[in-house]
């Protein structure tokens, strides 16, 4: 099972509500995964096999080394996150 980590700067409602999305995509199209969320200072030291942001953070987070990153204009937009997603997998 692959291991989705939604990240934002404080980890609370940004990433919350990013994860309620990415999981409304993952059961769309059938994708198993864990969906957490963290903030960026932790997301920093954790391992995820993908990694969901707002743009801003998407550009900390590919600055820490992290790759497979879904980057979101708008942390509501379903159709980006399914688009990205399935090109990741």
């Amino acid at each position: 099972m692959k291991k989705i980590l939604v990240v934002c700067g404080n980890g609370l409602g940004t990433s919350l509500m990013m994860e309620m999305a990415v999981k409304d995509v993952i059961k769309k199209i059938s994708f198993d995964a864990e969906v957490d969320h963290e903030d960026l200072s932790s997301a920093v030291s954790s391992n995820a096999d993908i990694w969901v942001a707002a743009t801003d953070v998407a550009t900390q987070l590919e600055a820490a080394g992290k790759i497979n990153i879904i980057s979101l204009k708008n942390i509501f937009d379903k159709a980006s996150i399914e688009e990205q997603l399935t090109a990741l997998i």
